[in-house]
């Protein structure tokens, strides 16, 4: 699936910062890259090592076409852009790599870095979802301010953000692709939330796909229910209604019938969760 930017840098900063980006003849220099350093804002964590090994190949026998952006802090310089070149490039045993040197705040560094990986289509749903909680934070942008920005859908972003609410062993998982993000929306389904390492390792045990881990953890939420509630079984009916509301609202709901009335259950994990069920629902928070 694509994941990269719908309306590019330009869309969140048409002017300024994109004029510390652009390239010229007489900027590039020389750097060795015993003086390089990464760029601690970088939102990529895991870089794929054959495609390293692939680059550092067209490296050594075409030479880096395009410099790589950085600035100069002490006397190192830190890499704003092109940390896989800085990588491929060690790897191909070059001692210097072609860079332009820009003047460049932290805030401006940290924006350009986070912007430049989303516009690829290969960061993980976490890497892509802390990328988002990150613009959202050093620019005080809400959801639906993102979304505009960057020519997504609101509930795109939110989707995406609520990976975040996964215990860090399982955000590893999905960091390293044995679980989609099918497997990790599904997985915040479970009312029990201290189970969801568990249950994570058991999807990858068994290969279990998202339709198969919904049914498990139906399961295992109705065995939560009896436990707490004893309700009486439901009826073919309503298991379906709720099977259908489920992936409406994209959580857990529960139908409770007594004799004289019943009542939905829709489960929420945070603000911006209820924010998300409520713009389904075209509700607004007062």
């Amino acid at each position: 699936m694509a994941r990269g930017l719908g309306k590019g840098i330009g869309a969140l900063f048409p002017t300024e910062t994109l004029e510390h980006l652009q390239p010229n003849e007489e900027q590039i220099e020389k750097i060795a890259l015993q003086k390089l350093v990464v760029n601690p804002f970088q939102p990529r964590k895991l870089f794929d090592d054959e495609a390293i090994t692939e680059l550092a190949q067209s490296i050594s026998e075409h030479g880096i076409i395009q410099p790589i952006v950085v600035r100069k802090k002490g006397k190192k310089y830190e890499i704003v852009v092109g940390e896989r070149r800085f990588r491929a490039a060690k790897l191909a045993n070059l001692e210097e790599i072609p860079a332009i040197v820009k003047d460049l705040t932290e805030e401006q560094m940290m924006e350009l870095a986070i912007l430049e990986n989303l516009q690829r289509e290969d960061l993980t749903p976490i890497e892509e979802a802390e990328a988002y909680e990150s613009l959202m934070e050093k620019l005080n942008f809400t959801q639906e301010e993102l979304a505009k920005r960057l020519g997504k859908s609101r509930p795109y972003i939110t989707n995406h953000l609520r990976l975040l609410q996964l215990p860090d062993e399982v955000r590893d998982l999905v960091n390293s692709g044995q679980l989609s993000m099918g497997h990790g929306r599904t997985l915040l389904g479970l009312k029990n939330k201290r189970r969801i390492p568990e249950v994570a390792n058991k999807v990858i045990k068994q290969s279990l796909n998202v339709r198969q881990l919904e049914v498990y953890i139906k399961q295992l939420n109705e065995e939560v229910s009896r436990e707490t509630d004893k309700p009486k079984k439901k009826d073919i009916f309503v298991q379906a209604t709720e099977t259908q509301l489920r992936e409406y609202f994209g959580t857990n709901v529960q139908i409770r019938k007594s004799k004289n009335k019943g009542k939905i259950e829709i489960e929420f994990y945070s603000e911006d969760d209820l924010e998300r069920i409520l713009e389904i629902l075209q509700l607004e928070q007062e």
